[in-house]
């Protein structure tokens, strides 16, 4: 647990392909989260979304770290971490549990959770969470949100199990532990990112969070106010910058920049009188060219980012669900161009996703870069102040530690 006076710090780490930052965020119960401090660093040991060098990461993470605990000014010692890639899975699972006193308690929905994750997985896998969805009471056709305190004998889940690699998430734990840190728990990169950003309304219309960073496209369908489907895609930003690289036969660092500086995503914004400069490789002298050419390529990379998620979406089987339409987040949402290009292509509304419901640092809270960070802390901060009646039960059980245990879906 993080310290500062009487209110509780909190971190998220987002560990991404292209970087890593720390976000530290300040709060007392019933008070929005303050972020107080950022640290983030190149990142050169993923690749999409996978740790694949443990020394660089660590030392990615301890510089991020390093840097938010002197903005902050306060010591780090335990981190709620992101995890992505495509080797998350997930999985719609039911459970039924009788319910004991015939009223449904917090124990009855533990005990019914518990049954839903009783699911064979593969020994390489396992469950990172197990999400409620809603709840069917005896025979009530009605899916239920909060059956606690209802009447009843047997009740039912219906849960989003999110299943990944165990050596992916050892591997992360691993590196956040070699820096003398705790791991408070690790979360689903888009499942986070979809707490900061999107409305209660969106959820309950049904809606698709894509979350585009460098090094995967992850997707969060939500449907009825609860998640229904979940994936990740190993194809973002950096395929766009070495498609920079390879066309223009430039350094990818160069490309990177060219990229932020001049793209965008629809080919059309670009007049055919702009041109911009290129450095070349080696000392030969730099060449211009035509910014059009360079956004029909970029163009021709996010079309196909955007035809994946369509059939991710069409998979998933929830296609005619998300009326509220998709809300692109992530560094790779803020190409000018990429809004009006998603909507051409998949016919529904389309908004950037910048993260909500925290104050604090400017740079971080306008931003759709952060909105995995800012999820982190959201979600951090809920695991530790369960927004949960304390039920009396008539043995004084640990219930906070039972209310945690439930959130983490810890077995």
């Amino acid at each position: 647990m993080n310290r500062k006076g009487d209110k509780s710090l909190i971190v998220g780490l987002d560990i991404g392909t292209s970087k890593v930052v720390a976000l530290v965020g300040e709060y007392s119960p019933g008070n929005p989260i303050e972020v107080i401090g950022i640290g983030s660093h190149e990142s050169r040991g993923l690749r999409r979304g996978v740790v694949v060098d443990i020394e660089s990461t660590v030392q990615s993470i301890q510089r991020a770290i390093e840097e938010a605990e002197l903005m902050a000014g306060c010591e780090i010692r335990s981190v709620y971490a992101s995890i992505s890639g495509s080797h998350i899975q997930c999985r719609n699972s039911q459970g039924i549990a009788p319910i004991r006193d015939g009223e449904v308690s917090f124990a009855d929905l533990d005990r019914v959770l518990d049954a839903a994750k009783a699911v064979a997985i593969p020994a390489d896998q396992k469950i990172l969470h197990a999400i409620p969805r809603d709840y069917v009471l005896d025979d009530s056709q009605e899916g239920i949100r909060n059956p606690v305190g209802m009447t009843g004998v047997r009740l039912e889940v219906h849960a989003h199990l999110v299943v990944c690699a165990q050596s992916a998430a050892a591997n992360v734990s691993k590196c956040v532990q070699r820096c003398g840190l705790q791991v408070d728990d690790l979360i689903l990169g888009v499942l986070a990112s979809a707490n900061a950003v999107l409305t209660s309304d969106e959820r309950e219309l049904g809606v698709v969070l894509v979350d585009i960073g460098a090094g995967t496209t992850d997707i969060a369908v939500f449907v009825q106010g609860a998640i229904a489907h979940s994936a990740s895609l190993g194809i973002a930003g950096d395929k766009v910058t070495e498609d920079i690289a390879h066309m223009l036969r430039t350094p990818t660092p160069e490309a990177e920049q060219i990229k932020v500086r001049y793209a965008c995503a629809l080919a059309q914004m670009a007049t055919a009188e702009e041109s911009i400069q290129v450095p070349s490789v080696g000392d030969r002298p730099p060449r211009r060219m035509p910014r059009h050419s360079l956004a029909q390529a970029v163009q021709a990379r996010y079309e196909e980012i955007f035809e994946m998620v369509q059939a991710e979406l069409r998979r998933s089987g929830f296609e005619q669900h998300v009326r509220a339409g998709m809300v692109l987040t992530g560094g790779a949402a803020k190409m000018e161009g990429v809004v009006e290009l998603a909507e051409e292509m998949l016919q529904m509304p389309v908004r950037v996703g910048i993260p909500q419901h925290v104050t604090g640092l400017g740079e971080v809270v306008g931003n759709p870069v952060h909105a995995t960070g800012v999820g982190l802390l959201l979600m951090g901060s809920q695991i530790e102040n369960p927004r949960r009646p304390v039920i009396s039960t008539g043995r004084a059980g640990n219930v906070l530690n039972r209310f945690k245990n439930w959130f983490r879906g810890e077995f």
